[in-house]
């Protein structure tokens, strides 16, 4: 039976009040340290610099450009602590921070900016040139602001900390604060509304499931543009006075320096980045002992580096979730990292599951489902006043999971992607785990390809290791692998070698993208 909701108590009512109190009570405590691979380690700003500064950022905003409560503020750079920063100065004055994915195409930003016509449009120096030929001036775009012309950490004073009236959105629990675009490839854009109370309750979950304490050091190397990158754990870190480690982006190498040298206790990593990692020739050098856990956002997660990190004595933690959730929903705690592999885990404290079927009833125990999640962490609608939840308050995923006994599920596929073979459900996860747990095979996904005589057929599609394909006969040990593991309707009926499997920016497989490469033999 799902885990029903139990109270979680939030770090405050607003973000400005949280900010607030850990400037008051953890003044000089280390907060945000900026770093950039292959460069000097960049500055510290602890509690109280970071409320200066929030409170400075906000005031400029307001006084030079206009912001004001309803009003949204796009971020286009890679990750720094004024991304931060901006969320919690925009939540003073009740605005919206819109985070933009960094590895758009210019016109995938244009129908972004179009849709949520934010007032002014942040970029740092990465993206200056990317940001001025974006159509300007136009009410798409807005203001646009060299970060660099915002109040830096070391302009802020004193008197900025506090305002002696408070700010207007002091208790704003239901203010809309950010702005997060799904990571889909198909249809129109579309954000996820977030609240201050769906992130401050999302903070209260994932520091109580991961046992955050004002003693952690949090290494995030994820981009920030993302609920995963910023919500997973940087944002839960910070809600308890735990130092962020802030890389502007992901390094394999600097990484492992970060977590040899400044002995991070957690960090939130990715299913490529993971492989990165330990197929990194310092991989075997580098100290882990700081680490006490690594999380790892996804539904599926390859066993080779799982297993790399469980041999040195660090389990790797999944935590399920989605942009509309929070993301913190089901999560795998580090006692059952390994004889839980493959699943997703429990629902967190707060979060209600059920799995129902296309009619919307609860299906039977132990029967496939899609995952309906209900949490003060899930949000209530998208951009600008779209349901994002059924009438119950149920966020509808579009995964479809299994529940054991013990409580515990497991993610089989997308409602969307699983193929129905002469009337038979085949869920393309159940493939991929078995698939993976070859040694030919490096990466997988399996997708449905109309059939005449079956209807659909699956496809394998993979990235083997290198030499391993040169055989014309490449496919049959991967079959055989199969035969006695999986019945033999769910066998992939075409076998297709890819040199890299199309992602999103947080190592979700784009499915899409591969179903156009079933029409190319060529790839065989």
């Amino acid at each position: 039976m799902a885990q029903l909701p139990t109270p979680v108590l939030p770090p405050a009512r607003s973000l400005d009040s949280l900010l607030q109190r850990l400037a008051r009570e953890r003044p000089g405590a280390l907060a945000l340290s900026a770093r950039e691979p292959a460069a000097p380690a960049g500055p510290d700003t602890d509690f109280a610099e970071l409320a200066r500064w929030a409170a400075a950022v906000a005031r400029h905003l307001q006084t030079q450009h206009g912001v004001q409560a309803g009003d949204r503020v796009a971020w286009l750079g890679l990750n720094h602590p004024l991304q931060i920063v901006l969320l919690f100065a925009l939540a003073r004055l009740g605005a919206l921070l819109v985070p933009l994915n960094h590895r758009l195409a210019a016109a995938e930003w244009a129908a972004v900016l179009a849709d949520c016509q934010p007032r002014v449009l942040v970029h740092d120096t990465h993206f200056a040139s990317a940001a001025q030929s974006l159509p300007h001036p136009s009410p798409a775009a807005g203001h646009l602001v060299p970060m660099a012309q915002l109040p830096g950490r070391l302009n802020t004073t004193t008197t900025d900390t506090m305002d002696p009236d408070g700010p207007e959105f002091a208790e704003a629990w239901d203010a809309p604060v950010l702005l997060v675009y799904t990571s889909g490839t198909t249809g129109a854009p579309k954000a996820a509304v977030h609240t201050q109370g769906n992130l401050l309750a999302n903070m209260a979950i994932a520091a109580q499931v991961q046992g955050l304490s004002a003693n952690d050091t949090v290494l995030t190397v994820l981009p920030l543009f993302h609920v995963g990158g910023l919500c997973l754990q940087t944002l839960p870190a910070l809600s308890v006075g735990a130092r962020v480690l802030l890389f502007s982006r992901f390094d394999a190498v600097a990484t492992l320096d970060a977590i040899a040298h400044e002995r991070p206790t957690l960090t939130l990593q990715v299913p490529a980045t993971l492989k990165a990692l330990t197929e990194h020739p310092r991989w075997t050098g580098t100290d882990l002992s700081s680490l006490r856990a690594v999380w790892a956002g996804s539904s599926l997660l390859p066993p080779a580096p799982l297993a790399a990190f469980h041999a040195r004595g660090v389990p790797v933690c999944n935590v399920y979730g989605s942009t509309e959730t929070g993301p913190f929903s089901i999560a795998l705690p580090a006692e059952h990292a390994q004889d839980h592999a493959g699943s997703c885990g429990w629902p967190a404290p707060g979060v209600e599951v059920q799995l129902r079927d296309p009619l919307g009833a609860v299906v039977a125990p132990g029967a496939v489902g899609e995952l309906c999640i209900r949490a003060p962490n899930v949000v209530r609608r998208y951009w600008p006043d779209r349901a994002a939840c059924d009438a119950d308050g149920f966020f509808h995923s579009g995964d479809l999971a299994q529940q054991a006994p013990d409580g515990s599920f497991t993610v089989v596929g997308r409602s969307k992607d699983m193929i129905i073979s002469g009337g038979e459900n085949i869920y393309p996860a159940e493939i991929e785990n078995l698939l993976l747990q070859h040694p030919l095979v490096v990466e997988c996904s399996v997708i449905g390809q109309a059939d005449a005589r079956w209807g659909e057929v699956a496809v394998a599609v993979l990235v083997l290791q290198p030499g391993e394909h040169d055989h014309p006969d490449w496919a049959e040990p991967l079959q055989r692998f199969l035969d006695g593991r999986l019945a033999r309707y769910k066998w992939p009926r075409r076998w297709l070698r890819v040199d890299a499997l199309p992602k999103t920016a947080l190592g979700k497989v784009q499915k899409a993208e591969l179903k156009r490469l079933l029409d190319a033999p060529a790839a065989e």
